[in-house]
């Protein structure tokens, strides 16, 4: 008879006042020099020390909120007895801004490289609607291309994208929202995994086409065509009319083809959902290292999601290439502590309930591990929500935490790959930007296979978070050559186009 195996504990900083349960934990147990009091959930907090009423608990070296009454060493720490309280910060600027020394051998993928030079990673066209009346014929137009089978003439060709949203009217005509719509638009219309798009619109909404072809100074052609739902004749024509469109276009996209082209080309959204107790040890750390990989290799890699960053920001001020960089972030958590207070929100809302029955007790806590996948490299710019990102290494564009709200930002940024982690399982793909899933536990990677790209569970069973960095790194150059990730094979993508609505709707 064997006898059971001591359950998994780690601290993860010396200084920390709490291990985490790799393994659940039962009472009466030692473990790390203490005894459990209570039963410790995997993935979830206990305490290593006595902690007084009031006093800062520490993880990750970190502030993640403080003790709502004295709890003893051994117990169970999580909401019941830990909250946010004060988390003043000492902010400082580019002090752990080291750039990391250039790879010494330069990597490649196979990549499609545009007329304006941009390099994508998948050859779509899109139909793109100005405003939510011209969603449903964007839709029909997609369904009739897929039910013709025109597709099948056209191999080089990724697909068909209805890319809708629920917003273009009942909005003030300029200010935040508006912009925030106009850019995103655009942006994903000039992705370039794009190969051509047909946006569609009623013809008296508040967004206009013609004020979106103005602004960005954009001339019809081969790869970019409009029209509208009132001056075609009624929905049947619209849609005959966009038929035709995509089926002039599918030859010219068709022409495209995939030569090597240098890694920094890769512009890599960083993502992460379903966030649990692990997230922060495996999935989230290990992408920071391909991210690393990547700005090494002269490559863009966006973290965002910002309020999924609140508690850690101070850690990412250090790392800015210049004080005037430091300032714009601190600028933007400002913004979100105004704007949350503004519509009687906390941004402590977040932890989800999800979050914390995987382990996350407080915003703090998420966000040191979330703020892991931004890796170490300094931080070079910081940009406004689906600002297209044109400075190389390591970027913040600011999101909201939502993964499709954030996720539209960066690809409208003109990120054209993506890497997601999760713990607790998130559905989620893109288009036309692939996206790589990224499980923080074996048990989850196991359960939903179908679903997970890579494993990063394995890091608690000894893998180092270098073999695991550079084996997400290797994915994303795959993937970006054309392997499909499992969302793809899933069919995901359609439906997770996801504008952020600033501003009133009237």
């Amino acid at each position: 008879m064997t006898a059971n195996p001591q359950p998994r504990t780690v601290r993860l900083n010396p200084d920390d006042d709490v291990v985490l349960a790799v393994d659940g934990l039962e009472p009466g147990i030692a473990v790390d020099g203490v005894t459990v009091a209570e039963k410790v959930p995997r993935g979830h907090k206990l305490a290593a020390r006595d902690l007084a009423e009031g006093e800062t608990i520490r993880k990750f070296g970190q502030a993640i909120g403080v003790a709502l009454r004295p709890i003893a060493a051994g117990e169970w720490v999580h909401e019941h007895n830990c909250g946010m309280g004060d988390h003043d910060r000492d902010y400082r600027f580019g002090e752990d801004a080291r750039s990391l020394p250039p790879a010494e051998q330069a990597e490649t993928f196979q990549g499609f490289r545009r007329a304006n030079g941009r390099v994508g990673t998948r050859n779509y066209v899109g139909i793109l609607t100005s405003v939510n009346c011209s969603a449903s014929v964007a839709r029909f137009v997609a369904r009739e291309v897929e039910r013709s089978g025109m597709l099948d003439d056209f191999p080089n060709v990724d697909g068909v994208i209805p890319l809708v949203h629920a917003t273009g009217c009942g909005m003030a005509a300029h200010g935040p929202g508006f912009d925030t719509l106009k850019r995103s638009l655009w942006g994903y219309a000039s992705n370039p995994n794009m190969a051509a798009v047909v946006m569609i619109g009623l013809g008296c909404e508040v967004f206009q086409i013609a004020m979106l072809k103005d602004a960005y100074g954009i001339q019809e052609g081969e790869t970019f065509r409009t029209l509208t739902i009132q001056q075609s004749g009624g929905t049947r024509r619209a849609v005959e009319a966009g038929v035709a469109a995509v089926r002039e276009m599918l030859p010219v996209a068709e022409r495209a083809r995939r030569e090597a082209c240098p890694a920094s080309e890769l512009t890599l959204a960083l993502q992460c959902g379903g966030s649990d107790g692990y997230s922060g040890l495996t999935a989230n750390p290990a992408l920071g290292v391909a991210a690393d990989l990547l700005v090494r290799q002269g490559g863009t890699a966006i973290l965002s999601e910002t309020p999924e960053i609140y508690g850690a920001e101070h850690l990412l001020t250090r790392r800015a290439a210049s004080r005037e960089v430091g300032e714009k972030l601190l600028g933007v958590i400002r913004w979100w502590e105004e704007y949350a207070a503004r519509m009687g929100g906390d941004l402590n809302n977040n932890p989800s309930p999800g979050n914390k029955a995987g382990g996350l007790t407080t915003i703090l806590e998420k966000s040191l591990g979330a703020a892991m996948k931004g890796g170490t490299s300094p931080l070079m710019d910081v940009v406004g929500y689906a600002e297209p990102v044109t400075t190389k290494g390591f970027v913040f564009m600011d999101t909201p935490g939502f993964d499709p709200v954030s996720a539209t930002g960066q690809v409208a940024g003109g990120a054209n790959v993506l890497c997601f982690t999760t713990g607790r399982g998130s559905a989620y793909g893109c288009k036309p930007t692939p996206s790589i899933k990224l499980a923080s536990t074996t048990d989850l990677f196991l359960r939903m296979r179908d679903d997970m790209d890579l494993n990063c569970g394995d890091i608690l069973d000894g893998v180092s978070l270098a073999e695991k960095g550079e084996e997400i790194f290797r994915e994303i150059l795959a993937v970006a050559s054309g392997r499909r990730t499992r969302s793809e094979c899933l069919g995901y993508g359609d439906a997770e186009f996801v504008p952020w609505q600033l501003g009133a709707t009237m």
